[in-house]
């Protein structure tokens, strides 16, 4: 038993592998992160909240068309690669904070954008974290949160968060889209528009990525070639264990 909090055990999986992030081709583009540069357009006097930035691909995509980003992230490890990177790219509005979802250390109406990708499904507390986004932004302002999703069926849901929390013990749950719902209203977000997608994961760089022991990695094999056809077939699990999941993005309004 490793005996860590969550929040070290997050620092510990993310910070030794900040640069894999950063270097990710399914962190670096998407449909997601292309529809959150577009919604910044025109807002040159923002103030945008990359909220749990990994590798700062929000980041990099928002700064040119904003005042200011702050990246803001658990890991010290991750949010130095970030200051790095947009150093090398010019991106001298980007500035770094590290703390915890749950406790954003902003007076209330800070932002007038709070942004979050991939990072959700490790928040110690969903609906905290949901409510800290919306204290600090501003009434009106637009929120953006892209994640995995389960697809809300006990089976499938079952299925993937096992292969989750097999590959990253910081994992804490890919939210069904019904549940996002409830919850961002529940924070104080309006809904505007919900998109979502299917998004393959070649099986070799998901486990590099998170340097995923053999025996865990094997694990999730086994899962994947004991699992039901209804599970193959919604996951479309391939001969080496490359797999497609589901993804969602939530684009809000503060209340």
């Amino acid at each position: 038993m490793s005996g860590k909090t969550h929040e070290e055990l997050v620092t510990g999986q993310f910070g030794a592998r900040a640069e894999a992030y950063l270097a990710s081709a399914v962190h670096a583009g998407g449909e997601d992160l292309r529809a959150m540069a577009e919604m910044v357009r025109g807002h040159g006097a923002a103030r945008l909240l990359d909220l749990g930035c990994g590798g700062g691909h929000v980041s990099y995509a928002v700064a040119p068309s904003v005042a200011e980003v702050v990246a803001y992230d658990l890991s010290e490890d991750m949010l130095a690669v970030v200051a790095k990177a947009a150093a090398a790219r010019g991106l001298d509005n980007i500035v770094t904070r590290g703390g915890a979802a749950e406790s954003l250390p902003y007076a209330d109406a800070a932002f007038d954008f709070v942004f979050s990708r991939f990072s959700a499904h490790h928040w110690r507390d969903f609906e905290a974290g949901l409510r800290e986004a919306a204290r600090v932004l501003k009434p009106g302002g637009r929120a953006a949160f892209a994640d995995v999703v389960s697809p809300g069926v006990a089976v499938l849901d079952t299925f993937l968060q096992a292969v989750e929390l097999l590959r990253d013990p910081s994992h804490v749950r890919n939210r069904s889209r019904a549940e996002w719902e409830d919850a961002t209203a529940r924070a104080g977000f309006l809904p505007r528009v919900a998109r979502s997608a299917r998004l393959r994961l070649e099986s070799a760089a998901w486990l590099q990525r998170m340097a995923t022991p053999p025996v865990q990695a094997e694990a999730i094999r086994a899962l994947q070639e004991g699992a039901s056809a209804d599970v193959r077939r919604h996951f479309a699990i391939e001969r080496d264990g490359s797999f497609t999941i589901d993804t969602a993005l939530f684009e809000l309004e503060r209340r």
